[in-house]
């Protein structure tokens, strides 16, 4: 079985996917609609133009279905030896909304791998450049890697017993430690979008308006088996542990759970609700510290908060801390929002 220390070895390994991925706008919608974001920036250029953007503005967490594309051959053929992998933490940095029309190019690189209290925790690097040649997304995922004693010794067989066919039909390279078919992926140089820092945001507060420890208004958000079905078909993770009871208790899961890029997707709508304006986030960090069951014939339920941490008046910005709550346990180990005022 491969172990964190072989998998350390491949530290570095990274590759360009070899096509694009154009960001679409009914997809746009599709997935506004799995976050439950309700912003009409994410409905209508009407809406959009409003704010300034000339096409549909793709929800924050979007950019995770080019990521779970993009990512494919590195967790099903590079990192071998783990029955499951589990998110932790999550970091967006946008550099520029992605709007209807955008191509994104994917790096792909594992960034870190280290173990923690016996976890194998691997850090994934997804760099995004647009058409005009900009990074306009850099994405840091980290999982859990669990195999072994963790999970039942049947479980690869098991989900590849109910996952849709056709899953590992994804665009492949012949990537190397030097890059996608002998040709270096870039390494330094990037030049980073600079329209998520130098845009007028035009958020529904000023700056002004706010101050460090204001509170934002709770939310509460109510999932269902359906809910994670849909999510898993718009955002192409799969993972059965979010719809199939059987995988979840091979998994040693009390029940299903939702997916956790979903409940990050629900927390993201919760701030760009309060902004009014879902283009002025620059950053978006999470780490998941519970998840939220959903169990059949129920829903779950999460409930947001959120306070300004603080403020920095020479950039108009503040630090929002994020709240979310499922059964009374905490999912958000620690989150955080950089955001943009008027």
């Amino acid at each position: 079985m491969e172990t964190a220390l072989d998998t350390a070895g491949l530290v570095g390994y990274r590759y360009r996917v070899p096509d694009y991925y154009e960001v679409g706008r009914e997809k746009i919608r599709e997935y506004a609609r799995a976050v439950q974001d309700h912003h009409p920036a994410h409905w209508s250029e009407d809406a959009a133009w409003a704010l300034g953007h000339s096409e549909l503005v793709a929800p924050t967490t979007f950019v995770s279905i080019a990521a779970m594309l993009a990512n494919r051959r590195l967790f099903q053929e590079i990192i071998t030896g783990y029955d499951v992998f589990v998110q932790t933490d999550q970091v967006f940095e946008l550099h520029k909304p992605l709007l209807t029309g955008d191509r994104l190019t994917g790096d792909v690189e594992l960034s870190s791998v280290r173990t923690i209290a016996g976890k194998d925790l691997l850090t994934v690097t997804n760099t995004f450049t647009d058409q005009s040649g900009d990074v306009v997304h850099i994405m840091h995922t980290t999982v859990v890697g669990v195999a072994g004693e963790e999970v039942d010794v049947g479980i690869g067989a098991a989900i590849e017993r109910v996952l849709m066919h056709g899953l590992e039909r994804s665009p492949s390279t012949s990537a190397t430690l030097d890059g996608v078919d002998g040709h270096p992926v870039p390494d330094g140089g990037l030049r980073l979008s600079t329209v998520s820092r130098t845009r007028a945001p035009r958020t529904t507060l000023r700056f002004e308006d706010v101050a460090a420890g204001d509170e934002l208004a709770p939310r509460t958000v109510r999932l269902t088996r359906g809910d994670l079905v849909n999510y898993a078909g718009v955002s192409g993770d799969a993972n059965p542990i979010h719809w199939h009871d059987d995988i979840a208790a091979l998994a040693g899961l009390p029940d299903v759970i939702a997916h956790g890029m979903l409940t990050m997707g629900l927390g993201a709508g919760f701030v760009t609700e309060w902004l009014g304006d879902p283009g002025a986030i620059i950053r978006y960090k999470v780490r998941l510290s519970n998840y939220t069951v959903v169990q059949s014939g129920s829903t779950g339920s999460l409930e947001f908060t959120g306070r300004i941490k603080s403020v920095d008046p020479a950039t108009r910005s503040a630090v929002v801390v994020i709240v979310a709550k499922s059964a009374g346990r905490k999912i958000f180990g620690l989150a955080t929002a950089d955001v943009r005022l008027s």
